[in-house]
């Protein structure tokens, strides 16, 4: 035991303190920390067709494990990627491949004072369905504009047709004649079906034009058509609807360039004036001055029913430009590693109308890819700038747990084609600073 003294223990006079001395040689000293880190930079390539498809069947939204620990993670981003582009812009998926008309006013040839049995049956059957939606679904894919044009006139035409052979063959039916109609059937279906319908594209305005020959039709947009998932063969994964309401893309009809609300056909009666309205001798009909729509035609796309003496066209010119491309971003989701704020559609509620708070969502996505105006390429890829910053830096990584959607909430359908991308990790490790010093040469080591 020893004893430590101090000055004022002796100078006092009192009694000596007794003390525990430690030796405080060592040969392991303590290093401060001098807060200075090595920092580089980590690449992790992601496949979808890595995940457990039996868990994860749809490509946009699964979780995959990283092959390592990453560690003390300073900044993530997406470095580079790789997206199929054969992108469906029309699908069931979409909810735009549906729309409904009605034929309200149909061509009576009695009204003109005489009379053809088949046409006078067809107009019983058409003025018996007048309150009735005729329903036409376009195929899924990707249509130029001519394309479009073609599919509505023949999906328009052949909605019409099958309720009027309906009526022809239903033996139950209240105005069935066993005598006459089989021959009128036999008549209808050697005359090629109702093909009174011509919908076409203004190359000029890129607005479609839907016409009729023969009878006045209401282009029913406020109907909302419901897909039954029941019917549909494909996985139920696949058909997942938009999450959030959309002011612009709410259906084929949008797509067409067609307002939300119901649009009643013109006609020869009802135009005071219309610089693309014509006479072609006796005959008031729509025009495009810009050349022919069908070779010869002089740009008169619209004429009547050469079989109908007295009969008037209807038409309908879309009140905005066609839209084929579908959205132009879909987003990014990474849970814990999301960094971009994103606006959301507006909608009237409680919230929107007694606050003065926006409804945007913070932190909702990882990153913003943009889409090709046309997927007629394989293979789409472009830089990204956004990037998530930990502060202080994220402790551990295994991970990641990765969503694509569009603005609306809905999931991204890739089909059954894969994708790749590269996510960028800023890692810093404690470091004690060293000068490196070489001699005879000048070496500058690479960055």
């Amino acid at each position: 035991m020893s004893y430590n003294f101090t000055n004022f223990d002796m100078l006092q006079g009192v009694s000596l303190k007794q003390t525990n001395v430690y030796n405080a040689n060592t040969s392991h000293p303590l290093i401060p920390n001098s807060q200075e880190y090595a920092f580089y930079k980590k690449y992790i390539s992601i496949h979808s067709e890595d995940r457990d498809i039996t868990k994860y069947p749809n490509s946009s939204s699964f979780e995959i494990e990283l092959p390592e620990d990453l560690l003390n993670i300073y900044t993530v981003r997406l470095s580079e990627w790789s997206f199929p582009a054969n992108y469906s812009t029309f699908s069931s998926i979409n909810s735009n491949i549906t729309m409904t008309f009605k034929i309200n006013s149909p061509f009576q040839p009695s009204s003109q004072g005489y009379s053809i049995p088949l046409y006078d049956e067809i107009f019983k059957c058409l003025f018996l369905l007048q309150n009735d939606n005729f329903t036409i679904t376009i195929e899924d894919g990707f249509y130029n504009p001519d394309q479009m044009a073609t599919e509505l006139t023949n999906k328009f035409n052949y909605a019409v047709t099958v309720k009027i052979r309906n009526y022809f063959s239903d033996t139950s039916g209240t105005y069935y004649d066993p005598v006459t109609f089989p021959t009128l059937l036999a008549q209808f279906n050697s005359n090629g079906g109702y093909t009174n319908f011509i919908i076409v594209y203004n190359i000029v305005s890129q607005k479609l034009w839907f016409g009729n020959t023969t009878d006045g039709f209401i282009l029913t947009n406020t109907t909302y058509v419901a897909n039954n998932l029941d019917n549909i063969s494909e996985p139920s994964y696949c058909y997942i609807k938009k999450q959030l309401p959309d002011s612009s893309n709410w259906g084929l009809a949008s797509n067409l360039g067609l307002p939300p609300t119901n649009v009643y056909s013109n006609n020869p009666d009802s135009i005071t004036s219309d610089s693309n309205i014509t006479t072609n001798g006796s005959v008031i009909t729509p025009r495009f001055y810009y050349g022919d729509v069908t070779p010869g035609d002089n740009g008169y796309w619209l004429m009547p029913n050469s079989s109908l003496p007295g009969s008037t066209v209807n038409w309908i010119e879309c009140s905005f430009k066609i839209n084929l491309m579908g959205p132009s971003y879909f987003y990014m989701e990474i849970e814990g590693l999301n960094c971009i704020n994103e606006t959301s559609p507006y909608n009237v509620s409680v919230f929107t109308t007694t606050t003065n708070e926006t409804n945007g969502i913070v932190n909702s996505s990882f990153a913003k890819i943009a889409i090709p105006t046309t997927p007629l390429s394989q293979w789409f890829d472009r830089d990204s700038n956004p990037y998530k910053i930990f502060i202080p830096p994220a402790e551990r990584i295994r991970k990641l747990k990765v969503k694509l959607r569009y603005h609306n909430g809905q999931l991204v359908d890739f089909g059954l084609y894969n994708y790749s991308f590269v996510i960028e990790f800023a890692l810093i490790v404690p470091q004690q600073l060293r000068n490196a010093k070489t001699y005879g040469i000048n070496f500058k080591p690479a960055l």
